[in-house]
């Protein structure tokens, strides 16, 4: 008879964290000073101040003319607030194009519809398609299941209005990064229990998908890089309060506790290796492929979190971008 080994198990037997890339690492020493590692509940406030003053009002969505821009207040889910769903189309488009339905990061705390969208515009500019990204509700103040159900609601419209938008409903990815990642992964596993929308495919990039929190990279990479154990508790108690790490966690909270990860669409899954989220992403894609599903997955080597947006230019951050555009390209067929 075997037997899994504990977290305390796991932590003593890891080895020592794997390096950094180079290039990432002299980034990082700089990104060090403005964001650290280790996060907790007392500092979102200042995390959503922050990040107010350091994004949105200056980002040209139209692209110079290339989007057209605007933000819909559409219908949340019942018994709960509307909500807003920002909504860039290719301007002067005759024929309906295919949407990336756009799921923001920020740990579950922090964030809205504009966060991490520029790389959701590149996609949209190389390939002909428009982009939806919902602001869903934040924790702690709106636990599960408020994010989950409000980015499914805002799936829900977009497919239905896609016709009256331009836009192809038969054609619609999902995407997120970090706690957006672990969202979309929700939203797919809910829309296929519910019986739609039909998605396309689904992007997860470094996602957040496990509130257990105690794979061998969690515990390598304790006190390292950029969001790390500490900090993925934080978000993850934010989101579940007192439930975290226990038996009775919803999947569409945490998507790694999904029993059945059959009838999903095809997944992009990508990680660095030099973050706490490495072991979890590798997990999910594997139990996509042992239930039958497509996937396709990325473990960067010497990546941090975050490291495509925190250091753009950095060869493996480019590397990392090309990959995620030309498996877009497949899906699509162009």
């Amino acid at each position: 008879m075997t037997t899994v080994p504990s977290a305390e198990a796991q932590s003593d037997r890891v080895g020592p964290p794997p390096p950094f890339d180079p290039e990432l690492a002299a980034a990082l020493e700089v990104i060090g000073e403005q964001v650290p590692s280790s996060l907790h509940l007392e500092m979102i406030p200042a995390l959503r101040e922050g990040m107010a003053l350091s994004e949105g009002a200056d980002l040209d969505l139209t692209r110079d003319g290339a989007f057209e821009v605007e933000e819909r207040t559409v219908p949340g889910p019942p018994d709960a607030p509307d909500i807003s769903l920002l909504i860039c189309r290719p301007t002067g488009t005759a024929v309906a194009v295919p949407v990336v339905y756009n799921v923001h990061g920020g740990g579950m705390v922090i964030g809205d519809n504009r966060t991490g969208i520029g790389e959701m515009l590149d996609w949209a500019q190389e390939l002909g398609m428009a982009v939806v990204s919902v602001e869903y509700r934040l924790a702690p103040e709106h636990p599960h299941p408020a994010p989950a159900e409000d980015c499914y609601a805002g799936l829900l419209w977009t497919a239905g209005h896609a016709e009256e938008l331009g836009c192809d409903p038969g054609r619609i990815i999902i995407a997120g990064t970090s706690a957006g990642g672990g969202l979309a992964a929700a939203v797919a596993l809910l829309a296929r229990d519910r019986g739609g929308p039909a998605l396309l495919g689904q992007v997860l990039l470094c996602p957040m998908l496990d509130d257990r929190n105690d794979t061998p990279s969690s515990h390598q990479m304790a006190g390292l890089g950029v969001w790390d154990r500490t900090a993925n508790n934080m978000g993850w108690t934010a989101l579940l309060g007192d439930s975290r790490g226990g038996p009775d966690v919803s999947a569409y909270a945490s998507p790694a506790r999904a029993d059945d990860l059959s009838a999903l669409p095809p997944a992009f899954i990508d990680v660095g290796s030099a973050e706490t989220f490495r072991d979890e992403a590798v997990a999910y894609a594997s139990r996509l492929w042992q239930a039958g599903g497509r996937a396709e997955l990325h473990v960067w080597p010497g990546g941090f979190h975050g490291y495509d947006v925190m250091a753009p230019q950095a060869a493996l951050s480019q590397d990392t971008k090309a990959a995620r555009l030309r498996w877009l390209r497949r899906l699509l067929g162009n």
